[in-house]
């Protein structure tokens, strides 16, 4: 299986990163996709694809929480990182109106450059949203089509927010949250409506520790090698055998990522 939502630029991971990377070998994760969040982490985000070229990828984008730092729509930045083959997708991109660190004018105005970025480009989105749902579909609808593919990673939404989303041809990242006997009870019902062919699997670490994680982890930085647990549980909750789960979301992950991991 594939990480599609690595973290591995924030700074819970500068003491041990090649550690991270190698439990992550360990653990049977094929392959990780290291997320951009602003001009400045999307660098890094590349520049540790490059250190570990065939298993780390990476995306570039500005996240919402950053959208108040873009002073040029046409994304200059973001442009030229993602002529590299080492990034797979623009984003993370998209509109966060919980936390409303950027004003919501500026971060729906930078989510739609970065949608016209990648389909000139032809590049997957990799799209965050929260509390924005129907401003999300209504300025993602009309780019939809000129996209050659979108996710919309760490979906916590509800069912009715799911259908739209499959509607739209989105394909649908899960995270640990669904391990949260708390938060995640609606997604544990949910999850099974996701077509194979749509699904996909992340830790977003370092956040989103699996809860249910036995024994349970000393610190509570989330990584790459519990993603296995993740994944069981979604096949658990689509009462889908592990193996074949497994292997259907990493045939879905490579299709949708253009990539051959080492």
């Amino acid at each position: 299986m594939i990480d599609i939502g690595v973290n591995l630029t924030n700074s819970r991971f500068d003491k041990d990163r090649d550690a991270v990377i190698a439990r992550s070998r360990e653990a049977g994760v094929q392959a990780l996709i290291l997320t951009g969040t602003s001009e400045d982490e999307s660098r890094e985000a590349l520049a540790m694809a490059h250190r570990w070229p065939g298993y780390c990828f990476s995306t570039a984008g500005v996240h919402p929480h950053d959208a108040k730092l873009v002073t040029d729509l046409s994304m200059p930045v973001i442009r030229m990182l993602a002529a590299d083959p080492a990034v797979v997708a623009i984003g993370e991109c998209g509109l966060d109106f919980n936390r409303d660190f950027s004003p919501r004018p500026q971060q729906e105005a930078v989510f739609e450059a970065q949608l016209a970025l990648a389909a000139e480009l032809k590049k997957p989105v990799f799209m965050h949203c929260r509390d924005a749902h129907e401003r999300f579909l209504a300025i993602l609808k009309p780019w939809r089509d000129k996209l050659p593919a979108a996710v919309l990673h760490c979906f916590t939404g509800t069912e009715q927010e799911l259908k739209d989303c499959l509607d739209l041809d989105l394909h649908i990242g899960v995270t640990g949250w669904i391990c949260d006997e708390r938060r995640g009870t609606e997604l544990r019902e949910i999850v099974r409506h996701i077509p194979d062919h749509r699904l996909m699997v992340e830790t977003d670490c370092p956040y989103l520790l699996p809860r249910d994680l036995r024994p349970k982890p000393k610190s509570s930085r989330n990584e790459p090698a519990y993603l296995p647990h993740i994944a069981a549980t979604v096949a658990a909750c689509r009462n889908q055998p592990a193996a074949e789960f497994s292997s259907a979301v990493f045939s879905t992950t490579r299709a949708f990522f253009q990539i051959e991991p080492a």
